[in-house]
């Protein structure tokens, strides 16, 4: 397991964070929240962007969300060392880790 998660949302994909940030807390997963901290209107693709360089610097792991998923996984994948998957559900969030070592 990665040493420490980091997670980031836009304003679409706050309260889901919210939920993950929970579980992960549960789960005892260290994490650090990157943003966005409310549901107002923000600019994911800055959000991708921290968050997946610091998964490349720190070879660690992220979770980004957003209201698609599509936005926030193409700017993750800008970043060198970055592998972002769209996961919409177990199966392909386990497959995207096994078989294409995705790390956001």
């Amino acid at each position: 397991m990665a040493k420490k998660i980091i997670i980031g949302a836009d304003h679409a994909g706050f309260q889901m964070k919210e939920q993950v940030k929970e579980c992960l807390a549960k789960l005892r997963v260290p994490f650090d929240d990157y943003g966005t901290y409310s549901d107002e209107s923000t600019d994911y693709p800055l959000i991708a962007q921290k968050v997946a360089r610091d998964v490349a610097k720190n070879k660690t792991r992220g979770i980004l969300i957003c209201g698609t998923g599509i936005g926030m996984c193409i700017s993750a994948n800008k970043v060198k060392g970055v592998r972002a998957a769209l996961a919409y559900d177990a199966y392909t969030s386990k497959a995207s880790r096994e078989h294409n070592d995705a790390n956001v």
